[in-house]
């Protein structure tokens, strides 16, 4: 076989390789976006000189139902409260820019709430069980004592459809937090359900997705015991 053949063969089989491996697991070929929210963290910052943070709040982050929730510290007056949620993300986006929008703010307690997109998007319990975990452990390496609260993913009449893939998760991750050290569960699953097992329709804004201020009450009745009494 000459030389041109040789390297021509070669390169057929690492081409038809690549492909093989594309088809296979075409996740495995994708890049993550690292523009997708960039206007959102660089608000964050703007906002941080504004605002005059200071270290030891009750840090929020999570997706539109806390990006929406904007104003949470007049739920919890009594307590140094941050929003730093940004609709739209996932576990995965929250990995990425924790470097942005949790270790910068050096919290006493941190309330995450992802898994409502990812479910709606398609993943899987297992990958996000496993992103959660990645998410605490390097919460853990930054802030060895500081506790991280995970929300449960809510009910919504939009989503109803994904009621049982919902349920699956929010149970897999209140057994991962029961046996983390300084995490904890907050379940806001069960008190947004009536007795005939529905979600309940009048807290959600037209979208049948986001929530009214009664269903903020909701919430902050299960997180108030768990928000940290401590003032800026």
């Amino acid at each position: 076989m000459s030389y041109f053949k040789a390297n021509l063969f070669l390169l057929s089989k690492l081409t038809l390789g690549a492909c093989f491996l594309f088809f296979v697991n075409p996740s495995q070929a994708q890049v993550y976006n690292t523009k997708k929210f960039e206007k959102n963290i660089k608000a964050f910052d703007k906002r941080d000189s504004v605002e005059n943070v200071q270290p030891g709040s009750n840090l929020f982050v999570g997706s539109s139902s806390i990006t929406n929730w904007k104003d949470v510290a007049s739920y919890f007056p009594n307590s140094y409260v941050i929003n730093r949620g940004f609709g739209g993300s996932k576990f995965e986006d929250l990995l990425y820019y924790a470097d942005r929008v949790i270790m910068p703010y050096k919290p006493s307690k941190i309330f995450v709430y992802e898994g409502d997109n990812d479910i709606a998007s398609g993943m899987n319990t297992e990958l996000l069980i496993k992103q959660a975990k990645e998410l605490r452990e390097k919460i853990a390496v930054a802030f060895p004592k500081v506790p991280v609260v995970f929300i449960s993913v809510k009910p919504s009449v939009a989503r109803w459809k994904l009621k049982d893939k919902y349920e699956e998760f929010n149970k897999a991750l209140k057994k991962y937090v029961k046996k983390t050290k300084r995490t904890e569960f907050a379940d806001v699953w069960t008190p947004m359900i009536d007795d005939n097992g529905e979600v309940f329709k009048d807290v959600f804004l037209k979208d049948n997705l986001h929530m009214k201020t009664n269903g903020y009450k909701i919430w902050q009745k299960v997180l108030e015991p768990m928000v940290l009494k401590n003032k800026k």
